[in-house]
This record gives C-alpha cells, sequence and structure tokens, in this order.
C-alpha cells in the first residue's frame, strides 16, 4: 500500500513527540554532556524530524493528495512543535 506524503508528515510528527518522551525520561543520563552536545542531540532528535514533516506536509498539498486537510494539520502541527523546540532550545542554557 503507498501512503501519502500527509500521513508520512503526521508519522514524523509522532516521531518528534516520541522522541521528547524518550529525551525526558532519560534527562538525567545527559546531566554530564556539555550543554552544545545537549543542544545538538535537541535538534537532531525533536526539531529535524519535525522539519521533514514540514516539507512533506507541503509536498503532499503540491501534488494535490486526496485529503488535504492531513497535509494541513502535519504542517501546523510539525511547524509548531518545531518553532517551539527551536526556541527552548535557543534560550536553554
Amino acid at each position: 500500500m503507498k501512503s501519502s506524503f500527509g500521513s508520512i508528515s503526521l508519522l514524523l510528527l509522532l516521531i518528534s513527540l516520541a522522541m521528547l518522551l524518550v529525551l525526558t525520561l532519560f534527562e538525567s543520563r545527559l546531566l554530564g554532556l556539555p550543554t552544545f552536545t545537549e543542544r545538538i542531540i535537541g535538534v537532531i532528535f525533536l526539531v529535524l524530524p519535525s522539519t521533514a514533516g514540514l516539507f512533506f506536509g507541503i509536498l503532499s498539498l503540491r501534488r494535490k493528495e486526496p485529503y488535504p486537510w492531513i497535509a494541513i494539520t502535519g504542517i501546523f502541527l510539525n511547524g509548531a512543535f518545531a518553532i517551539f523546540n527551536l526556541l527552548v532550545i535557543s534560550f536553554a542554557g
């Protein structure tokens, strides 16, 4: 079965949320790391998947796939999640 880009967008949002949960649960293990390393880990595991989800949502709208509301939801949620985490990472320290 061929999956649409809109559903891939929402799947990447779920992956980002799961990574947020994992990073929150294992936050005590990151205590000895430098701040720069913690920021890189945050960008890789939180921002990059949601940015890719944003990209796939835009591609879904451009391809005019059925159910455009899935793509719009993916674009909005992935964009909000990525911006929020970028702001948290940039101000944390």
